[in-house]
């Protein structure tokens, strides 16, 4: 496997992960309105997450190339104590490489770090392998959607309750 470095996005990574964003929808027969893909805020993640307190957008690159993305964002509607995995998406070539577990690894992590007890997900049921991947790491489904997103097209809702750790490990 080619080397993968995951960071922060930047300005300059908006339309590649916006492509992205879009292309896997279209892969999966998953671009429907009320997702992400008519979400006009798809095409501008730096922005609003640089400007979002308790928020990250991770990007991943292979040789140059932005190959994924996923983040935390505390979205509307949500407890103060909840924040949501959002957008995470992979291009083919780097699914089954155990990126999206990394990236789900971070978000925990960065979750725990800014004080959030629950990580909520909305999700459609055209993406059962992500749904596996969030069922491994402990989310449990959800009979309503929490919060006001504006995803009116996800009709499956998820949540883990985070472990608090106490050792520095």
């Amino acid at each position: 496997m080619e080397e993968i470095t995951v960071r922060r996005i930047e300005e300059k990574d908006n339309a590649a992960i916006a492509r992205i964003i879009r292309k896997t929808l279209e892969e999966f027969g998953a671009n429907h309105p009320g997702t992400v893909y008519y979400d006009d805020t798809t095409d501008a993640l730096y922005g609003v997450f640089s400007e979002t307190p308790r928020s990250v957008y991770f990007v991943a690159e292979q040789k140059g190339q932005v190959v994924g993305g996923g983040g935390i964002f505390p979205s509307p509607g949500l407890p103060y104590d909840t924040c949501e995995l959002v957008k995470m998406y992979l291009l083919p070539q780097v699914r089954g490489l155990g990126l999206g577990k990394k990236f789900i690894q971070q978000c925990i992590a960065f979750a725990k770090e800014a004080g959030y007890k629950n990580i909520y997900i909305e999700t459609m049921p055209e993406l059962q392998q992500a749904m596996k991947t969030y069922e491994k790491f402990g989310f449990e489904y959800l009979k309503a959607p929490m919060g006001n997103t504006g995803h009116t097209g996800c009709s499956l809702w998820m949540l883990l309750r985070l472990r608090q750790s106490t050792s520095t490990s």
